[in-house]
């Protein structure tokens, strides 16, 4: 039994420190541990030798600053963990190890007017369908981490009012998909997801304080503070789609009037532009004319943009992170919405938040949700389960 204090719990926790640091991150160089846990070189360099050893890492040869380094990455076959997203209009799935590697991959139609219960069977047929294609054993899944288009209560665990999934209202998810697979579920709404895969994998990686910004059937914002997605008491921080830009403007869907939502969301802005193009027309074919040239869409991305940009001044106002990152199908309008986005900040913002803010798309595209679920259930494991042995079985490789 290890006393606390003692040499051998002190060895245990810095294991752990390490593990942890490299699990978060995908993988570091000895040094990069060195600075995130605190520890000395040397102290580090026992502790990778050690869990290289007992197989729980893997080290290659690479290079920092033109030096040779060591990076150090979990081992490959030390377990997998699953993302889930459900979307408005999609259900993806991901399979990934410890290593950060995307074992597996896939999306499939979901019909919003789908009940919750035929979302969750559908989902744990995708998950079925996923390992049995990569060979992973089941008893390799460290977690499962779930995305949902709606606000979810940090006590509960419950999904609140959601005009995407309306039917899903007042459901448990975590607690619905882990009693059909299983194995730990931990849920979060899909800009918090879209927030950690740009901060894992994307554009929001090298920072410590984001705001990812979502724009497609609503408006949301996922708000990273210190590395650490921020949600609030209630679960609700970061609905930027409800700030109010014109207190005479149209009705929103939380009973408000002119909220960011109104003047940005998809469903208020393809009316705008349906005598012009006809009724068939989606966000995703506007950013497409607008990329083309058309004067219309252009100028409705313009004025979307610089919605955007209003409420993301106050969020520089607020919180004063560092990088801001547009997610959903408008960013792949570039500079026809980030440069009216930065014009209002510029125009609105405190100066000094103003000018330490950087704009961005995002890298990873629809992708964001999933690789974030993926990153959460990374986050939340535990790391006992690695130091101990539990996961063991093997995992093949592929990226």
């Amino acid at each position: 039994m290890e006393t606390p204090g003692s040499q051998s719990s002190l060895h245990r926790a810095n294991l752990e420190r390490v593990v942890r640091a490299v699990r978060l991150a995908g993988s570091l160089t000895q040094a990069e541990i060195a600075r995130t846990t605190g520890l000395s070189a040397a102290t580090v360099s026992n502790i990778v030798r050690e869990l290289k050893d007992g197989g729980t890492v893997t080290v290659t040869p690479t290079s920092a600053g033109g030096r040779r380094a060591r990076s150090v990455s979990l081992s490959g076959d030390a377990g997998i963990v699953i993302g889930v997203d459900f979307g408005h209009t999609h259900l993806r799935v991901a399979v990934g190890n410890l290593a950060h590697q995307v074992l597996a991959e896939e999306s499939e139609p979901l019909d919003v007017d789908a009940s919750a219960a035929q979302g969750f069977d559908r989902a744990e047929q995708l998950v079925s369908r996923l390992i049995a294609a990569t060979g992973v054993d089941r008893t390799k899944i460290a977690g499962v981490g779930l995305g949902v288009p709606g606000p979810i209560d940090v006590e509960s665990g419950t999904l609140g009012s959601t005009s995407i999934l309306p039917g899903w209202t007042g459901t448990r998810p975590a607690e619905e998909l882990q009693g059909r697979l299983g194995v730990p579920v931990h849920v979060d709404n899909d800009a918090n997801l879209g927030a950690l895969g740009e901060l894992v994998w994307g554009s929001g990686r090298g920072v410590r304080d984001l705001a990812y910004i979502k724009v497609a059937s609503g408006v949301g914002a996922g708000l990273v503070i210190d590395s650490k997605i921020y949600r609030g008491p209630g679960g609700t921080a970061g609905e930027i789609g409800h700030i109010t830009l014109d207190e005479s403007g149209p009705v929103c869907r939380c009973g408000n009037r002119g909220c960011l939502e109104t003047f940005t969301a998809a469903r208020y802005v393809l009316p705008l532009l349906q005598s012009s193009h006809g009724t068939d027309l989606t966000m995703e074919g506007v950013v497409r004319l607008a990329r083309d040239g058309d004067p219309g869409c252009r100028r409705v991305i313009a004025d979307v943009g610089r919605h955007i940009g209003s409420g993301v001044a106050n969020l520089c106002n607020l919180l004063n992170p560092s990088r801001v990152v547009l997610g959903g199908d408008l960013a792949e309008a570039g500079e026809l919405v980030l440069g009216p986005i930065r014009e209002s900040v510029g125009r609105y913002a405190i100066p000094s938040a103003a000018r330490q803010l950087s704009v961005l798309p995002g890298a990873l595209g629809g992708r964001a949700e999933v690789l974030g679920a993926l990153a959460l259930a990374l986050s939340e494991m535990g790391d006992s389960t690695l130091l101990d042995g539990s996961l063991t079985a093997a995992t093949p490789a592929f990226t």
